[in-house]
């Protein structure tokens, strides 16, 4: 990548920072392209250099967060099979990675968990895509799982898998604004133990 490739990567990184927290702080609609430039710490031309719009800055932002999160867990999925574990032990360091990625990104996924309720945004379709692409990965180990014998065959692998991706959002986000006491480790733990009583049957 080139210098003038990185330097804009860092510009739009700023940009999602900026806007992300200004959003999760007042709303979508209160949230104005000034703002965030200002909370960037650049010009207000420099945003619409690399987005059209605020709405499709969102809809980038969207597919940025969600792009993270789904690399994420891919990577433990990836490492745990390489390390040879099986493909339950997979989906737990997928639940230990998820965890990881709400207490860096809190601000993004309190955005992303309330956009999922909305159903008039002019980026629903946007957020139906990049809410398939975290939750196809989590599917993909189901299935391995269930083809390998690890879970039975009569789990249905897209609602598990949504219901998997869920539990570890809602989870996290209720752990950090109402039980911060806890470590991660606690709250991994429990979430881990609800995977192995309830989805892997032990």
């Amino acid at each position: 990548m080139d210098s003038s490739s990185t330097r804009r990567q860092a510009t739009r990184q700023k940009l999602y920072e900026a806007a992300v927290t200004l959003i999760a702080e007042q709303g979508f609609s209160a949230t104005t392209v000034d703002e965030i430039a200002e909370r960037a710490g650049v010009a207000k031309g420099t945003v619409y250099y690399n987005f059209k719009s605020k709405t499709e800055l969102f809809e980038e932002l969207l597919r940025h967060g969600v792009g993270l999160l789904a690399s994420s867990l891919r990577t433990a999925a990836d490492t745990t099979a390489e390390r040879g574990g099986s493909k339950i032990e997979a989906l737990d360091a997928m639940i230990g990675a998820g965890l990881v990625f709400i207490d860096r990104y809190p601000a993004f996924t309190q955005l992303y968990v309330a956009e999922l309720w909305r159903t008039n945004r002019a980026w629903q379709s946007t957020l139906l895509v990049v809410r398939q692409e975290a939750v196809a990965v989590v599917e993909s180990v189901l299935r391995e799982a269930v083809e390998g014998g690890e879970l039975s065959d009569e789990i249905d692998v897209p609602l598990t898998a949504a219901a998997l991706v869920g539990m570890v959002l809602v989870a996290a986000l209720d752990w950090q604004a109402f039980q911060p006491e806890r470590s991660m480790d606690e709250v991994h733990a429990a979430l881990s133990r609800l995977l192995h009583g309830r989805v892997g049957g032990r």
